[in-house]
């Protein structure tokens, strides 16, 4: 009976000895969630780091579009997720003031998700049909003090960064529009290019191609600096305009995953983001975008977050935005 219990014993070592070792994330393909539609800011900068994470960590990186409500949709399957490093998104800014929004999110983004690394960030620009006769920043103010809600302006959806920019201009200066809400900046730069409305706030990255082109004239750009792919347009601190001396606005991407992420995946994928986006060839795909490519720790991209939700969203209570 020793003898028998003695084997089992020891039989029962040999199999755990010969059991394989967990695995090393990653140890399959990872799935970064753009919860727009293909095309835009989010859908390319999903784009350009899954490539170079591919790379990095060695495994398959798939990037999956699911749009609807301002990014909420696909934002819930990500927060609904397993934490286990697999499921990933990438959101801008917006991540904070679309829930105020809506007021009726399908989670607390505070909670539901781990921040893991800025990726870019672009300033917004100002637009207008090249045969307009606003040729200043000045001028758009103007026209919007001395005439309220006369002009009309472009943007690309309620509770975007554009739709922020221009709350954000008419409550430090007084001036007021009529907003246009497109689903899509793109939608909305053709009706500025065919005159159907005289301006648009859009990110730069998606207008320097109608800008180049002469299809629209930029008027102001919200970076701190001006930008070196349109050293001839100024910013909005240039203005003139008292109020605004101070003003810089961006949006800015970030990666994410669910929260409760182990620390060490976190860890990991902090570090690979470091590798991403500090690549000369990443950087240079970002800055062919206007956009400035630097990552970030955790707390840092969190940081920013808290700032957006203490600046941004009490504006957007007070005037009372809510989606159409």
């Amino acid at each position: 009976m020793r003898f028998t219990k003695a084997i089992a014993g020891a039989l029962g070592f040999a199999l755990l000895a010969v059991q394989p070792a967990a695995a090393e994330y990653p140890d399959k393909p990872i799935r970064i969630m753009a919860p727009y539609a293909p095309g835009g800011n989010i859908d390319v900068t999903a784009r350009i780091i899954a490539d170079k994470l591919r790379e990095v960590l060695s495994v398959t990186v798939l990037v999956e579009n699911k749009a609807g409500a301002s990014g909420m949709i696909g934002g819930d399957v990500v927060a609904r997720s397993a934490p286990d490093g697999y499921n990933l998104m990438v959101a801008a800014n917006s991540l904070v003031d679309v829930p105020v929004i809506y007021g009726n999110a399908p989670y607390d983004w505070k909670t539901a998700f781990q921040p893991i690394s800025h990726i870019q960030a672009v300033p917004a620009v100002l637009v207008v049909n090249p045969s307009s006769p606003i040729k200043t920043l000045a001028d758009f103010i103007k026209i919007g003090r001395e005439t309220p809600g006369k002009l009309a302006i472009a943007d690309s959806g309620v509770g975007t960064t554009n739709h922020i920019v221009i709350e954000l201009l008419g409550d430090a200066t007084g001036a007021k529009y009529t907003l246009v809400h497109y689903k899509g900046s793109g939608a909305a730069a053709i009706d500025v290019i065919a005159g159907q409305v005289p301006a648009q706030v859009d990110q730069l990255n998606s207008a320097i191609g109608h800008i180049k082109a002469g299809k629209l004239r930029a008027i102001a750009v919200s970076s701190d600096k001006r930008v070196p792919e349109l050293p001839d347009v100024p910013t909005v601190k240039e203005s003139g305009i008292k109020e605004l001396s101070d003003f810089t606005y961006s949006t800015y991407t970030g990666l994410f995953g669910p929260a409760k992420m182990p620390p060490e995946v976190l860890a990991k994928l902090n570090e690979a983001m470091v590798k991403v986006l500090t690549d000369p060839a990443t950087v240079k795909r970002f800055a062919d975008l206007t956009a400035e490519a630097s990552p970030s720790t955790p707390q840092e991209l969190a940081a920013m977050l808290d700032k957006e939700d203490r600046t941004v969203v009490p504006l957007l209570k007070k005037l009372g935005v809510k989606a159409e």
